[in-house]
C-alpha cells in the first residue's frame, strides 16, 4: 500500500538532513538577536546593536524511533525495518525557514518584524504490525493472521504554512545588577497544504491469503482531511512547498519574560540569563476550494471482509476518501460529519531556559520545550518533547558549543555549533549520527548582521 510509503517519503523530504528544537544552541546565544527573540519575545530588548537585520536562515529537522541515520543514508529495505518489533512507530520532521526579518531598539523597547515558513509531517503511534502486515503481506505466499488492538489515534499528518510575525518586547527594571523584560510576538498566520488521517482505537484482524489481505472483526474511528496541493499525490515532494497560498486565515501569540543578573563590571555580559515563554498560542483555518474533514466509523461484521488490496495504488487522500466512499465498501463505512473550512491548532509550547557564566568566556545553557497539547487529537498539529544541555565558549565574534538532548521521539542527541560574527551553523545530532546510534538527524544554518 503506497499510504504506508508516506511515512518514509515525508521523512525524507529534504535529503534526510533535519533538527527538532529549530536552532538550538544559537538562539540562547550571547548575542542577541532576532533568533533569540524568535525564542523569547523578551529577549529582544537585549540585542547587542541597535539593529539587526536577518537574510535567510533555515533549521530542517527528522527525529524518529525505529530507524538509525546510517539505515536512512544507505535507503535499504527502509519500510522493512520502520515496522520490526512491537514498538509503535513516531515519526517527526519539522523544517522552518526564517526568511527576511528585521528588528530595531528604542529607548526601552524592542521591535521586530520575521517571515517564517513552515513544514511538518508526521507519522503517530502507528501500529507496527499494522504496518509490518500490509506492507510484506502482499509479498507474501502464505496464509496468516494478525491481531490489531490499539487504544492510540494512530495518524499520519503533514502541514504547511507561512506566518508574518510582530515582535514587541519592553524592558521593565534595569538596575545595576538586575534587569527584567517583557515581551511578545504577535504573527498572522497564512495556511498552506493540511492532510491527516488517522485510525482511532483500531481494532480487528488482518488476514494473509496467499497475497490477498483483508480486515475482519474491525471497528475503529476514521478521519481524512486535506486542502491545498496536499490533497493530491503526497508522495510528490513539490507539494510541501505551499506556505502562504491560502491568505491570512489564523493567528497565534507568545508571550514571554525575561530575567539577566548583570555583570556589573561589564556592560556587554551578564551573570546568569533566564527565561520563560509560551509559544504558538493559536490556530488557522484552511479554506482552499478542495478542502475536506469527514469521520467515518469503520464497523467490519464477524462474517465480512474488508478488502485492503484496493488501497494499494492510492496516491492522494483524494483517492483514498473516494475508495471509502465507493457504494461496495458503503457497509463498512459510514460517514458521521463532514466540513469543508475546518481549523487545526498549533502546537502550543512552554519553553524555560537559563544560561549560566562559568568563566569569562565560558557558559553552560540548560533548556526545555515542553508541549502541551495532545498529539493524539486529530486536528492538532505535533511537536515532541526536549531536554538541553548546551555548554558553549564565546567572545564577540566567535562561538561554538555542543548540545546535549534528551528528546522524546528520538533519545539521546549530542551535536556541535559555530558563529562566526553573524554566520553560524549547526547540528544537534551529528556526533550521535556519525556514532551509528543516533535516530535524529539535523542541520541548520544562517547570515544575520547587526549595526
Amino acid at each position: 500500500m503506497k499510504i504506508i510509503k508516506f511515512i518514509l517519503t515525508i521523512s525524507l523530504i529534504t535529503n534526510s538532513l533535519f533538527s527538532q528544537e529549530h536552532f538550538s544552541g544559537i538562539s540562547t546565544s550571547k548575542r542577541g538577536g532576532l533568533l533569540n527573540a524568535n525564542n523569547n519575545p523578551a529577549e529582544l530588548v537585549n540585542m547587542n546593536t541597535k539593529f539587526e537585520a536577518n537574510l535567510f536562515n533555515f533549521s530542517l529537522g527528522m527525529a524518529n524511533n525505529k530507524l538509525t541515520f546510517s539505515d536512512l543514508v544507505s535507503g535499504d529495505n527502509l519500510e522493512d525495518k520502520i515496522f520490526e518489533g512491537d514498538e509503535a512507530v513516531n515519526l517527526r520532521l519539522d523544517a522552518q525557514i526564517f526568511g527576511p526579518s528585521f528588528a530595531f531598539k528604542y529607548q526601552k523597547w524592542g521591535f521586530g518584524i520575521t517571515s517564517i515558513a513552515n513544514i511538518k509531517a508526521n507519522a503517530i503511534n502507528v501500529d507496527s504490525k499494522l504496518g509490518d502486515a500490509i506492507q510484506n503481506g502482499e509479498l507474501s505466499n502464505i496464509f496468516s493472521q494478525t491481531m490489531i488492538s490499539s487504544n492510540d489515534n494512530q495518524r499520519l499528518n503533514a502541514t504547511t504554512w507561512g506566518e508574518l510575525g510582530f515582535t514587541i518586547a519592553r524592558n521593565l527594571i534595569d538596575l545595576p545588577k538586575h534587569k527584567l523584560n517583557v515581551g511578545t510576538n504577535l504573527r498572522l498566520l497564512f495556511p498552506g497544504a493540511y492532510a491527516n488521517f488517522s485510525a482511532d482505537n483500531l481494532n480487528g484482524t488482518i488476514v494473509n491469503n496467499f497475497g490477498d489481505i483483508s480486515l475482519v472483526n474491525a471497528s475503529a474511528n476514521i478521519n481524512i482531511a486535506y486542502a491545498g496541493v496536499l490533497a493530491n499525490d503526497y508522495n510528490d515532494q513539490g507539494n510541501y512547498n505551499e506556505f502562504f497560498s491560502q491568505g491570512i486565515n489564523g493567528f497565534a501569540a507568545d508571550i514571554a519574560v525575561n530575567y539577566r543578573w548583570k555583570d556589573e563590571n561589564d556592560a556587554n555580559s551578564y551573570r546568569l540569563n533566564t527565561g520563560l515563554s509560551i509559544k504558538n498560542i493559536g490556530s488557522m483555518t484552511f479554506k482552499s476550494d478542495n478542502n475536506l474533514s469527514k469521520n467515518y466509523i469503520l464497523n467490519v461484521d464477524n462474517f465480512e471482509n474488508l478488502d485492503l488490496n484496493q488501497f494499494e495504488n492510492a496516491e492522494s487522500l483524494t483517492e483514498i476518501e473516494a475508495i471509502l466512499n465507493d457504494p461496495a465498501n458503503a457497509a463498512y463505512f459510514q460517514s458521521t460529519s463532514s466540513t469543508a473550512d475546518y481549523t487545526v491548532k498549533l502546537p502550543t509550547v512552554i519553553n524555560a531556559y537559563a544560561d549560566v557564566r562559568l568563566t569569562k568566556k565560558w557558559f553552560v545553557t540548560g533548556s526545555i520545550n515542553q508541549k502541551v497539547s495532545d498529539d493524539s487529537e486529530s486536528d492538532v498539529i505535533t511537536t515532541q518533547n526536549s531536554y538541553t544541555l548546551i555548554p558553549r565558549f564565546t567572545t564577540k565574534w566567535f562561538e561554538a558549543y555542543a548540545p546535549l538532548a534528551a528528546n522524546e521521539i528520538s533519545g539521546f542527541t549530542s551535536g556541535i555549533g559555530f558563529r562566526l560574527a553573524g554566520f553560524f551553523i549547526g547540528s544537534n545530532s551529528v556526533f550521535t549520527a556519525l556514532a551509528d546510534s543516533g535516530k535524529q538527524a539535523d542541520l541548520y544554518l544562517g547570515v544575520r548582521f547587526g549595526f
